[in-house]
């Protein structure tokens, strides 16, 4: 048997768990064994899957025995296997951090019992996203995540979260009902809508309906991906949610509206009639969201911008229609998966240990947690792309494909590309000298927490400048005793140290990244290897 035809299990796998989980939501540590053990597996098995796909090119399963454009098929190809690898790991990680959090909290029961079900079918969405072989399923796919991704977000009930989840839900509605539209209509153009059988067909039409079909297409995705300007939802909603959705939500939701605006690009729609402007795009998104970070005071809301930002860096690699171009943002896609989760995971490990993610009421933090300022430097000096980190490398294969392009606004790209690259080292290390340089005293609004747990006579701030009140009350709605200071998880920790770790990784390794990325680029342009595996030798090139 082929070990790829397993592949649908990195979607069945994780609802089995969800069920498991589900039925086991009054044992709350059961709940924790049955999910982390899930993911593992899952992990392992899409390793195996990557390894087969390396080797002998794409698989196509169909299900149900039904040969398309009849049925539906999950389709592995290098791309699409690592993205599903690199996901299930950040999930994994993210998973394992959320329950040493809950485990320290002592939330043995109520809103940790959902997470971890709804986890689990965020996951399997997410993968279905991945594997989907026709428009539907990935519509339905995203419809999965979406759906977990509105329980998650609202945990805990708060106004804040509830007010945010309204913003994001009214947004994916109106996403998905404009992909909804978009699959009707290109079901009705064509009679299909398996992905290889409309890499044939759609090339068949009037170039009016073309552009129609394909604009709907990019716009479903752009929200999605939360390219400008259908970026505003995103600074406002995933800084409420707690720590873990939060960083899981940064990793994985907006690239797979990136995935599947590469998958528009490449096999759908091959042409170069919407090049300039996802260059626009790409540029307004680089410099609009960087500069949007600048002018934030609260770590979440930064990188929550920054986020936005490096959506551009993706989108200009895709514009470029061009090997070196595509392969730079396989391998910036992968990255930036692991290095903006890992810093959501240690913002929430700032706001845990300092009481708040605000940085006009941290500092001293060095001092106080030196592993926590370790967690934070590397991946915020990978994020900013400073030599010899992963970014650093994602971004010159950018900057070489701009240059190997020659055209006026591929420079104008690759100026714009430098200059928000040094806004990003300018918003990182600023969050450096403040909330982990400078002492807690010169902070201008300390959080009590913070000066808790500040060294006595630091400044001339110690525990007594709290003895007014018995309690300290943290952001996260938990109370500190008046001699009690904010302990890390080991779990929570350790989690965030192995994403750290596989960040660095990834630098470490980043040849045999980048030609395996390479590798995914060239099969995805020339398109015939992922028809024929669906469609069958001698489909040919379209």
């Amino acid at each position: 048997m082929n070990v790829g035809s397993l592949a649908p299990l990195a979607v069945a796998l994780p609802f089995l768990g969800a069920a498991i989980a589900f039925v086991l939501i009054r044992h709350p540590r059961a709940q924790r064994r049955v999910s982390l053990g899930t993911l593992t597996i899952t992990l392992a098995l899409e390793v195996w899957v990557l390894a087969v796909v390396w080797n002998s090119g794409p698989v196509a399963v169909h299900l149900g025995g039904w040969a398309p454009p009849f049925g539906i098929v999950m389709v592995a190809d290098q791309f699409s296997s690592l993205l599903l690898v690199v996901s299930s790991a950040v999930s994994l990680a993210v998973l394992a951090y959320a329950s040493g959090q809950g485990a320290a909290d002592g939330e043995e029961s109520g809103p940790v019992s959902v997470f971890h079900p709804t986890y689990l079918i965020l996951v399997a969405g997410v993968s279905n996203a991945f594997l989907a072989g026709d428009l539907f399923n990935l519509y339905v796919g995203f419809e999965i995540l979406l759906t977990a991704s509105y329980v998650l977000m609202t945990l805990g009930g708060t106004g804040s979260r509830i007010r945010a989840g309204i913003t994001y839900v009214v947004v994916s509605v109106v996403s998905s009902l404009l992909f909804l539209i978009a699959i009707a209509m290109i079901y009705g153009a064509t009679g299909t809508v398996t992905l290889a059988d409309l890499a044939i067909k759609l090339g068949a039409l009037d170039p009016g309906t073309q552009h129609l079909l394909h604009v709907l297409l990019l716009v479903a995705f752009g929200i999605k991906a939360a390219v400008f300007p259908l970026s505003f939802w995103l600074p406002d909603s995933y800084p409420t949610a707690p720590a873990p959705v939060t960083a899981v939500f940064a990793g994985l939701l907006t690239k797979v509206g990136v995935y599947a605006i590469i998958r528009t690009e490449t096999l759908l729609f091959p042409t170069d009639h919407f090049n300039d402007v996802l260059l626009w795009v790409a540029l307004l998104t680089m410099l609009v969201g960087i500069l949007g970070a600048v002018a934030q005071t609260d770590i979440k809301r930064m990188l929550s911008f920054t986020l936005v930002s490096h959506i551009g860096y993706m989108i200009f690699g895709v514009a470029l229609s061009s090997v070196l171009g595509l392969a730079a943002t396989i391998f910036y896609v992968i990255h930036h998966i692991t290095i903006q989760t890992s810093l959501f995971m240690v913002t929430g490990l700032i706001e845990r240990r300092g009481g708040t993610s605000a940085i006009m009421r941290l500092g001293g933090l060095a001092k106080l947690s030196p592993i926590l300022a370790v967690l934070y430097f590397i991946p915020a000096m990978n994020l900013a792309g400073i030599p010899p980190f992963s970014g650093f490398l994602g971004k010159l294969g950018l900057l070489q494909a701009g240059v190997a392009n020659g055209s006026p606004l591929a420079y104008v790209l690759v100026v714009g590309g430098v200059v928000a690259s040094l806004l990003t080292l300018l918003v990182m290390a600023r969050v450096w000298n403040r909330v982990f340089w400078r002492s807690a005293s010169d902070a201008e609004d300390p959080d009590p927490v913070l000066l808790a747990s500040a060294p006595i006579g630091e400044g001339g701030r110690s525990m007594s400048a709290l003895r007014t009140s018995k309690h300290v009350e943290t952001t996260e709605g938990r109370f500190a005793g008046e001699n009690e200071v904010p302990i890390l998880p080991k779990m929570m920790v350790y989690s965030t140290l192995g994403l750290v770790a596989l960040g660095l990784a990834m630098s470490v390794f980043a040849g045999p990244l980048f030609d395996l990325s390479q590798h995914a680029a060239q099969d995805m342009l020339a398109r015939t290897p992922y028809i024929e595996a669906v469609l069958g030798s001698g489909a040919g090139t379209p």
